[in-house]
């Protein structure tokens, strides 16, 4: 479990957490988690068309979550966010679909980035992850405030001189960037388990902003390690582990909040 081959797993799951549980927060906070299910959709449509252009798959998986960012903005300014964030999933899906029926060989790299191959990463593809790890959580630091009022009030931000449109914008670039690192680490589908479970559980139990966050990134980090453990001692899905793990965390919570009031 600890050894060498190994480690590239550790960090870059370690790196994903830690950014799930950072933007999870603020995805929750706002209500905005079917924005963070449409963008690793979108992530999946790029790796496609990457791949019938004969291009890393993980550029066009970053390229296409910020188009959908982009999309998810533009229409969202005047109507309501779930629709806008439904349309961009409907676009990326069907741009994926054609991109798939282009492509003349089978890809499995496209294909693990929606359900993630964990064990298969290695010490080499790490940097690029947690390079873009760094720069996720950097951002949501130096935004912290903003993103916060800009989270908990809504548009009534505006009316305490938040700009809001600009706000929102920082925000989908946030998301992207963390779709970008998770998708090729946990992969599209698993990218919103992470990204909404740990955070919505803690929510229900912290005080505060600051610890919201610190909680969020620690349930995250325990379920990936826990994943990753239980995926290497019993050969089973490690989707399924993280999966379970986000529903069991939440259930727990869910319990304590009600014993607690």
């Amino acid at each position: 479990m600890f050894a060498s081959f190994m480690a590239g797993t550790w960090i870059a799951g370690s790196a994903v957490a830690v950014v799930a549980g950072v933007v999870g927060y603020f995805v929750v906070l706002r209500g905005e988690t079917f924005a963070a299910h449409a963008l690793p959709q979108g992530a999946f449509a790029g790796a496609a068309g990457a791949a019938v252009l004969g291009l890393s798959p993980v550029l066009g998986a970053g390229a296409f979550s910020l188009l959908g960012a982009v999309v998810i903005a533009l229409l969202g300014r005047r109507g309501r966010h779930d629709v806008a964030a439904a349309l961009a999933l409907v676009l990326l899906l069907a741009s994926g679909a054609l991109f798939l029926g282009l492509s003349t060989s089978y890809a499995p790299e496209v294909f693990s980035l929606l359900f993630g191959q964990l064990l298969g990463v290695g010490l080499g593809d790490t940097p690029a992850i947690v390079a873009v790890s760094l720069a996720c959580v950097l951002l949501a630091g130096a935004l912290f405030r903003p993103l916060l009022a800009w989270s908990a009030l809504g548009d009534a931000s505006v009316v305490r001189g938040r700009r809001s449109a600009a706000v929102e914008a920082a925000f989908l670039v946030l998301l992207t960037l963390a779709t970008t690192a998770a998708v090729p680490v946990v992969g599209a589908f698993l990218m919103f388990s992470l990204v909404s479970a740990p955070a919505a559980a803690v929510r229900l139990l912290a005080r505060s902003p600051l610890v919201g966050v610190a909680g969020s990134v620690a349930v995250a980090l325990g379920i990936v390690w826990a994943s990753v453990a239980l995926g290497y001692l019993t050969s089973w899905p490690i989707g399924f582990f993280v999966g379970a793990g986000g529903a069991l965390s939440y259930g727990v919570a869910r319990l304590v909040a009600r014993v607690r009031s």
